[in-house]
């Protein structure tokens, strides 16, 4: 790696310093997981009322392990770059603040929220335990890496970059960087000028721009060319969903309920299903929406009380659903109720392709069976949220999923890999949008006498966004190339979106404190940026819930 400036704050040998610094925290983790594992087993298997009892420690072994890797994939995206002679200066800059503030916030505490910080000895590590970071490599990175001139700097040649630029390689090759292009190009044109008045009308996006997006591919971007889709990669999803997310959130979004009933369908259909509802979903000939949670269950979909009777060789639903994106005008639901009335756990229930008809303004519900209303909402305004009633709501036999009752939880299981994929890359799109707005607006304001990307606090904020956002942004391509190698990694999908949540919290809050008073007005971008990063820490797995599911995982 050749640096750009002959006094950056570049370390020397920075990636076999890296690369050094990879072994003791590889080492801590183990360490992390025996001790976890002990005082949350029971006879010879883990107990998920012990994980409860010490969730502090379970939820802190999650982050630890979701830091870990995600130092291991930016130390691989680091080495690829470096390989292919493209890892210069900004790289190196990003790269280097990473592993120094990481490493401090492994020894010294990791912000899992904004009031909660794991330390080492949550997970019951000892003094003696935490030595092994006692060495070269780690005491440089920790004292040299993550320091203001390296910050200043970094955002130095931010400033020199274009709008558009990821500030920072991304590693990918360059098939999935023109689409990243033309999609970019698109959010520029038909979503960024209008995002925020949809916002504060609270209007639904308009027709055209699924019309659009449809003639684009977007909503059978996965989708085998067999059934109608473009056949691409869980990694072209990803960059799609990034920047359209980038321009809002809400068009970011459009293709996730689409992407979850593909996925439904292709893991759980017939070969009916899948030649039927397929190219329909594919050429957003029809719009889907997912109809999972009930107002007293949340993320305890296994206590759930929508009912399916069978009436004839039909069904009839009956039941309450709440959080239902895009309900009014989508025409059929990927429905989960419970077939079997004597189970109370995940045993019993199954899924429906549950056909509708789509509303209109004036009557949002008008298929026989079902009513619903309207659930205002801070942000991710653009489809509308909506609670849903069924009192003997008809629902085709041929519409049961795979046409064997039962199944319904399994199947959805095997949709949260790509749904929480798609979720954290949405994550890093609304990230990257408040640090376009905080830096446009640090370098545009003038505050006693000069641009307030001047002052090094403000300029380290900024820094810090494109730092983790390029975490966030590895980790995320990471487990969706495992998802196109066919790799189980429902552990690693779960970190992307555990840490891209967090990261876009921080990006809007940071980039709406840059713009100080003003940031708190409506008419200011910002503002909805802030209201629509907060969503992602709960939707598809809340950040408890989705640590929760870590810990199991890597407890095993």
């Amino acid at each position: 790696m050749a640096p750009d400036a002959e006094n950056t704050p570049l370390l020397p040998d920075l990636l076999a310093l890296t690369g050094a610094a990879l072994v003791p925290v590889e080492t801590l983790l183990d360490t992390a997981l025996r001790t976890v594992r002990a005082i949350t087993t029971k006879g010879d298997r883990i107990a998920v009322s012990l994980i409860e009892a010490n969730q502090s420690a379970a939820h802190g072994l999650a982050w630890l392990a979701t830091y870990v890797e995600a130092l291991r994939q930016m130390q691989a995206w680091a080495s690829r770059l470096d390989e292919q002679g493209a890892f210069g200066e900004t790289e190196g800059l990003i790269h280097q603040i990473a592993f120094g503030e990481y490493l401090w916030q492994i020894y010294g505490g990791i912000p899992i929220s904004q009031g909660e910080i794991i330390r080492l000895q949550d997970l019951g590590l000892s003094q003696d335990d935490t030595r092994v970071m006692m060495v070269e490599a780690v005491q440089t990175l920790t004292q040299k890496g993550n320091t203001q001139a390296a910050r200043t700097r970094l955002v130095t040649l931010m400033q020199e970059q274009s709008a558009n630029n990821t500030f920072g390689a991304t590693g990918l090759e360059d098939e999935l960087e023109m689409i990243r292009e033309q999609f970019r190009r698109f959010a520029q044109e038909k979503v960024e000028p209008f995002a925020h008045d949809w916002h504060l009308k609270d209007d639904l996006i308009p027709m055209e721009i699924i019309t659009d997006l449809a003639g684009m591919g977007v909503f059978g971007l996965t989708i085998p060319e067999q059934y109608g889709g473009l056949g691409l990669s869980k990694t072209s999803m990803v960059v799609v969903s990034e920047e359209l997310s980038r321009g809002y959130i809400g068009v970011g979004s459009l293709a996730t309920r689409s992407e979850i009933a593909a996925e439904l369908i292709l893991c759980g259909g017939t070969e009916a299903q899948k030649s039927h509802w397929l190219p329909l979903i594919s050429s957003a000939e029809i719009l889907p929406t997912a109809v999972f949670t009930e107002p007293n269950t949340g993320s305890d979909l296994g206590s759930l009380r929508t009912r399916a009777v069978k009436d004839g060789d039909n069904y009839k639903i009956t039941g309450n659903k709440t959080w239902i994106t895009h309900a009014a005008r989508t025409h059929v639901m990927t429905l989960l109720a419970r077939t079997d009335p004597e189970t109370t756990d995940h045993r019993g229930l199954s899924m429906f392709l549950a056909e509708k008809t789509p509303g209109s303004v004036d009557a949002p519900f008008p298929t026989p069976g079902m009513s619903g209303g309207e659930i205002e909402v801070l942000g991710y305004r653009g489809m509308k949220e909506y609670e849903l009633a069924f009192d003997g709501f008809a629902v085709k036999g041929e519409n049961l999923l795979g046409g064997v009752e039962g199944k319904g939880f399994k199947q959805l299981m095997q949709t949260f890999e790509s749904a929480r994929i798609q979720t954290a890359a949405r994550a890093i799109g609304v990230a990257q949008s408040a640090l376009d707005i905080g830096l446009q607006y640090a370098r545009d304001r003038k505050q006693f006498g000069k641009s307030l990307v001047e002052f090094p606090r403000v300029s380290g904020k900024l820094a810090m966004m494109a730092v983790e956002i390029m975490i966030a942004r590895q980790l995320t391509y990471y487990s969706a190339a495992q998802k196109d190698r066919d790799q189980r990694c429902d552990l690693e999908a779960g970190m992307a979106k555990l840490l891209g949540a967090r990261v876009a919290w921080a990006a809007a809050d940071n980039a709406l404190q840059i713009h100080g008073g003003n940031g708190f007005a409506l008419e200011y971008k910002i503002s909805r940026i802030l209201c629509d990063a907060r969503i992602l820490n709960i939707f598809e797995g809340a950040a408890e819930i989705q640590a929760q599911v870590i810990a199991r995982r890597l407890l095993g």
